[in-house]
């Protein structure tokens, strides 16, 4: 039968979101963020530990705060490939004059929306070519389910994104934890049929 599928969340980067800059420095924060690994302190939740176990594949972006997440998950015992087809979706700074300042997180509210709404400078993939990406992971995601349950470790509005699709594709998402907060996952099961791991737990 037809594994499940997981999307998890990374934990928390080790990046300070306490200051307050022009989008010109989003820029360049957002960058920092991107080679960012783990604060020392993160640790996963048990939650996750235990569906990393069960996973027959385990997969990660090549972003190094997802890759440390998938390596913590597992418990270094297991091959991660990372691939860069799992990375966040752009967050491009919005061409904003440098009197306006805002926090790190206020700044990714404002990039995504214009990013969504078709903002995209020269060299930064578009909303419509990063749905077609999402196409492309879901199809692999699914011929990964096919051998056992997959776990991706990736990111918040790519998850997100992979959730609209799946749904879409008649995945129904039984379990979900954490919202959409660092750590957090959801799990998918094809609609009209129990995974494999579901049916033997069925049967104890």
């Amino acid at each position: 039968m037809t594994g499940r599928i997981i999307t998890a969340r990374h934990g928390r980067p080790n990046l300070s979101r306490d200051v307050t800059i022009t989008a010109r420095e989003y820029g360049d924060w957002w960058a920092r963020y991107d080679e960012s690994g783990l604060h020392p302190d993160e640790r996963p939740p048990d939650g996750l530990i235990a569906l990393a176990r069960g996973a027959k594949t385990v997969l990660s972006s090549t972003l190094p705060r997802a890759i440390e997440t998938a390596a913590q998950a597992t418990g270094g015992a297991r091959d991660v490939p990372a691939d860069p087809m799992f990375v966040e979706a752009p967050l491009p700074p919005p061409p904003w004059p440098d009197f306006i300042k805002l926090r790190p997180g206020q700044w990714g509210v404002v990039s995504r929306v214009m990013w969504s709404l078709g903002y995209a400078p020269p060299g930064v993939e578009h909303h419509r070519e990063t749905w077609g990406r999402v196409a492309e992971i879901v199809s692999r995601l699914e011929a990964q389910a096919a051998k056992g349950d997959v776990l991706l470790c990736a990111h918040g509005y790519l998850n997100w994104m992979i959730d609209r699709r799946l749904r879409r594709d008649g995945w129904v998402r039984t379990e979900r934890d954490g919202g959409n907060h660092y750590w957090s996952w959801r799990i998918y099961e094809p609609a009209g049929e129990k995974s494999a791991v579901g049916a033997a737990a069925a049967a104890e």
